[in-house]
């Protein structure tokens, strides 16, 4: 933890850490000024939760709302010759790597005396939120789209949050709830900078998985960013603090049908424009316009990665050669195999080298769009 951190807007304006606050006022989203990082001594071994990386928090969170979040294993995998090790993050408490985030956020909130949320998500977001807002004791209310799979609804009913679904694309549903946080305080996980100091978390996990050491590569589905950014900050304050010694490559995948921050990335661009893009059954990585957009892309460019898009014909394909392998990720997660092979088609990923991918989320989330790949699959001659 560092001293004198604030919260701060793109145009350079500071907030002070401990109020309530998920926007900047020149509309921006906010992030939290650089932190120094950890070193080995400073992980609390005797918590067996991403907790025991609190220190690297921008300040102290006297009563945690944890349900267990992080200390997900790291498994072989092996693609076309190449060693991977995968992070399975359905192994958090609602089956997604949200709660790494939710967990430091609703913590924050808490702690602040926020008493109701609005969330916007397509899925696990939401369901995520409405889990710690439960163990908070915090009212909770859910907008998601009306295409959003029934499983992770019905989990954030079930956790007690008043959900509404909204007509139209993802990007509608996120325009609603910033219209409605006019008068509920918006919990988002795609604008809260609090989120990002929960998947920033991730990389030290990564870290000391590896032997308190940094990979070469991590291997990252993208909609908003918020995973790729998480692990551009904590490398970050990893080297900082001379923890490691280079700052791995992140590699990013998004569906083709839904990329623009790949668009952005191939053309040079410091922003995502719009574009005509269409559904995908990577439900989770369907955003639009990235909230975060400028700082994903240089986060990217900054430490040498790159962005790969993944036809909607080999989205389901991944999806079952995981499963064979006793993988049930959700499509959204399954976009990292078939980017992993275009990755290593470019050159960006080489035997020899360790290799990190992330699966961030479980299929059992998604059941009907795997229904949905399982009748393709059965009717293709």
């Amino acid at each position: 933890m560092t001293g004198g951190a604030a919260l701060v807007d793109r145009s350079g304006r500071r907030y002070p850490l401990g109020e309530p606050c998920w926007r900047g006022a020149d509309g921006s989203p906010l992030a939290v000024t650089a932190l120094g990082g950890l070193t080995r001594d400073d992980v609390d071994t005797t918590i067996r939760s991403q907790w025991r990386y609190a220190a690297a928090l921008p300040l102290p969170i006297a009563r945690p709302v944890t349900l267990g979040e992080g200390v997900t294993p790291v498994l072989p995998l092996q693609v076309d010759g190449l060693e991977l090790l995968v992070k399975p993050e359905w192994f958090n408490p609602t089956a997604s790597f949200k709660d790494r985030g939710t967990t430091v956020m609703m913590s924050l909130l808490a702690q602040q005396g926020v008493g109701e949320v609005l969330e916007d998500s397509s899925g696990n977001g939401g369901s995520s939120v409405a889990a710690y807002a439960a163990a908070a004791g915090i009212r909770a209310t859910i907008l998601a789209p009306a295409t959003t799979s029934p499983a992770k609804i019905q989990q954030s009913r079930f956790h007690g949050a008043a959900v509404e679904l909204v007509p139209g694309p993802r990007q509608a549903t996120a325009d609603e709830a910033v219209r409605r946080a006019a008068t509920t305080f918006y919990a988002s996980h795609n604008w809260h900078p609090f989120f990002l100091q929960g998947t920033k978390l991730l990389a030290y996990e990564i870290w000391e998985d590896l032997g308190f050491t940094a990979p070469d590569a991590v291997v990252l589905p993208a909609g908003a960013g918020s995973l790729v950014l998480g692990c551009h900050l904590g490398f970050g304050e990893l080297l900082a603090a001379g923890a490691i010694r280079a700052l791995p490559r992140l590699l990013v995948a998004q569906p083709r049908n839904c990329a623009p921050l790949v668009a952005a990335f191939a053309a040079g661009a410091a922003e995502v424009s719009p574009g005509g893009w269409s559904a995908t059954v990577a439900e989770g990585t369907a955003i639009a316009r990235p909230v975060r957009d400028r700082e994903v892309l240089a986060a990217v460019r900054s430490c040498g990665g790159d962005m790969a898009a993944v036809a909607e014909a080999d989205i389901g394909p991944a999806t079952a050669d995981l499963a064979r392998r006793g993988l049930y990720a959700e499509p959204t997660s399954a976009i990292v195999l078939p980017a992993i092979r275009e990755f290593a088609r470019r050159g960006a990923l080489r035997p020899g080298q360790k290799i990190v991918a992330v699966l961030t989320g479980s299929a059992l989330k998604a059941a009907d769009a795997v229904a949905g790949l399982l009748t393709v699959r059965d009717a293709a001659p």
